[in-house]
């Protein structure tokens, strides 16, 4: 039995223009909420073009909202206000019973292929002994999913969408979406990415948009993007939840580093007691780059650059990841500090090697962690063994954008 189904009453952006400028100019594209280290960045966005999702997702950040000092909750009512806007405007057209075939091209990535679609709450398993098709991976920071219920409440609509990974009939829903694709013609909506790609997308009824949500459903579904999102589903008692189902084939997984601030001691004192419980520490020359594979991570602070290499460990999969050494060995053994603490900045692979060091050179951090990413053999393993990765460990590329396809929720 599938547990992904037809949009009952879907919003799809009517921005059909890709070559309209980098960053979706003019279009409701977004990059996902979730997606910047500097948030100072989602209100130059929405200041440059106010039809951005993220102007609703993200209301405090609104130039408004700023110049006035509100608080998530307090710009809710903006956010409601702007979305309503953004429809009487015709920004959105409505289509009743569709899954949303998905494709991302250009990029330095394959060409990616996934389907917008709801899937049952009730499916999500977060743990070995919880049933369910959906297989979610990550503990979450709280205040982050309340913020997402609070909005889902509020709209009545979900906005953005939960990545999942088809993994077991991958191969076949690739192909199912690419073929749909082909027989659909133009696409309803496209729009392009800040790094150029383009994000099209189809609308599918029928009995052709009934075959490709139960392929979709029809095995494990892996969250790789939007744990808060799939959580906040279950806080606000949603019976589905907005994904977009994704196969292998069409993802990669970038590195995923640390920003740190408020040392409370330098970051070359940090690097002696990591030393001091065994890792194999060496100063290279030259700027930090991100490690090519596993097994070392790259330090930098204080304009030094140092390879650090743990002690091996008996353990799962999940135990030997470098993202799990990096939490255990150094936020919480030697710095006391919690995976979530307000000190630590997570930044996904979207930002190069560079950027991390110019943060720190500029005394916006005291250091930056480099680590190479997840592959994603380990990240299907840790998932099907229903273990749990460590908090921000994987990003994954090309991700599906918000704003090109929304639903509103029933009444009541």
């Amino acid at each position: 039995m599938t547990a992904a189904h037809p949009i009952d009453q879907a919003w799809l952006s009517t921005h059909n223009d890709a070559s309209a400028g980098v960053g979706g100019s003019g279009g409701t594209g977004a990059k996902n909420y979730d997606e910047f280290p500097d948030e100072t960045e989602i209100t130059r966005i929405i200041e440059a073009n106010p039809a951005s999702m993220l102007g609703v997702e993200m209301p405090a950040h609104t130039p408004e909202a700023v110049s006035a000092g509100l608080t998530f909750e307090q710009a809710l009512p903006a956010a409601a206000e702007r979305l309503a806007a953004l429809k009487e405007a015709g920004r959105f057209a409505a289509f009743g019973d569709v899954a949303v075939a998905y494709r991302i091209s250009g990029g330095d990535e394959p060409v990616a292929y996934g389907l917008f679609c709801l899937v049952d709450t009730a499916e999500i398993s977060s743990a070995a002994d919880e049933p369910g098709k959906v297989i979610r991976n990550e503990d979450v920071f709280i205040e982050k999913v309340k913020q997402r219920n609070e909005l889902n409440q509020r709209l009545r609509h979900l906005l953005s969408p939960v990545l999942l990974l088809q993994s077991t009939r991958g191969d076949e829903l690739h192909a199912a979406i690419e073929t749909a694709i082909a027989a659909a013609g133009e696409p309803v909506a496209a729009d392009t990415d800040e790094s150029g790609r383009a994000h099209e997308i189809w609308a599918v009824g029928g009995e052709a948009g009934e075959a490709l949500t139960a392929l979709a459903g029809d095995g494990d579904l892996i969250v790789a993007d939007g744990n808060h999102r799939s959580l906040a589903a279950q806080v606000g008692e949603l019976d589905r939840f907005l994904a977009v189902v994704t196969t292998p084939r069409s993802i990669q997984i970038s590195p995923y580093h640390r920003l740190v601030k408020g040392l409370p001691g330098s970051a070359s004192q940090l690097v002696e007691q990591i030393a001091q419980i065994g890792a194999s520490v060496t100063e290279t020359d030259g700027p930090p780059e991100t490690p090519e594979t596993g097994g070392t991570v790259v330090v930098y602070g204080q304009g030094r650059t140092w390879e650090i290499a743990f002690a091996p460990v008996e353990g799962s999969v999940v135990d030997r990841l470098d993202h799990t050494r990096v939490e255990q060995e150094v936020f919480d053994g030697l710095l006391g500090w919690d995976a979530g603490d307000k000190r630590i900045t997570y930044v996904g692979g979207d930002y190069p090697a560079s950027w991390l060091a110019a943060q720190v050179d500029a005394g916006k951090a005291d250091l930056a962690i480099l680590i190479a990413p997840v592959t994603v053999p380990d990240f299907i393993d840790v998932n099907l063994q229903r273990l749990k990765m460590p908090r921000k460990s994987t990003w994954f590329v090309p991700k599906a954008r918000a704003g090109l396809a929304i639903v509103e929720l029933p009444k009541g």
